[in-house]
């Protein structure tokens, strides 16, 4: 895996972390009320949100330049197209999760060369 992969990964996962700190911030936010709930939800919310916007920018990046399967029209598709987010969910598991652990179809031969 290149070097430009593995910073783009070491990002996802720190900007995971900043969404594990908002999400009780925006459960906080459901069960309150006024100025309380109004703090919890914008907090909660902005730390969320820049890892929902990249995560969403590396799906697309990663089908566009690692996908090695058989269906990459089909991807490409499904992604650009659908709306509401579950492709991107699938492709999470599918093809991120494996590409970051080195497994599966995205597993390291010795005769590729590490850059």
């Amino acid at each position: 895996m290149n070097k430009k992969w593995e910073k783009r990964f070491e990002r996802l996962r720190l900007l995971g972390w900043l969404v594990l700190i908002g999400l009780p911030l925006v459960v906080v936010c459901c069960v309150t009320t006024g100025a309380t709930q109004i703090f919890c939800g914008v907090v909660g919310i902005l730390f969320m949100l820049p890892g929902f916007i990249y995560f969403y920018v590396l799906v697309i990046l990663h089908w566009k330049d690692r996908y090695r399967g058989r269906h990459s029209d089909l991807w490409g598709v499904l992604i650009l197209i659908e709306t509401s987010g579950w492709m991107k969910l699938v492709y999470l598991f599918r093809h991120l999760i494996p590409d970051m652990c080195h497994s599966g179809r995205y597993r390291l031969d010795s005769s590729q060369p590490i850059s």
